[in-house]
């Protein structure tokens, strides 16, 4: 079993930092695939950045290409979000998962493991 929890977000201004964190218990995250999802109150689950288990291939959606950065740090059993110019779009729960698949896994359905999720919200 692996554990999650996230923590780091909060309540910031359109143009805003935030820094999220993903620390697992259990298992070395090494073994996983990890990636950040959001939802937002009346729609779907949606994956924001994926990374591989080596580090060496990301993903981002789209409508955060070129302000969020995921990152991971085996030594610290942790997964980063670097969040930059926030836009009250960006408001939602932020997950964090793992999943023992290979490559880049966007499904949610293929993820194991599940953080709690933390509230980011983006004031205009």
């Amino acid at each position: 079993q692996v554990q999650l929890v996230e923590s780091g977000g909060g309540l910031v201004q359109a143009g805003g930092s935030l820094r999220l964190s993903c620390t697992a218990s259990g298992r070395t995250l090494s073994n996983y695939v990890l990636g950040w999802f959001r939802q937002a109150p009346g729609k779907e689950r949606e994956s924001v950045a994926i990374i591989t288990r080596s580090g060496g291939i990301t993903y981002y959606a789209d409508s955060v290409k070129g302000r969020f950065t995921i990152s991971r740090d085996s030594t610290k059993n942790t997964v980063y979000l670097q969040m930059n110019s926030l836009k009250p779009e960006d408001t939602a729960v932020y997950y964090c998962a793992a999943t023992s698949r290979y490559g880049l896994v966007f499904d949610t359905g293929r993820y194991n493991y599940w953080g709690q999720g933390t509230q980011v919200t983006v004031s205009s």
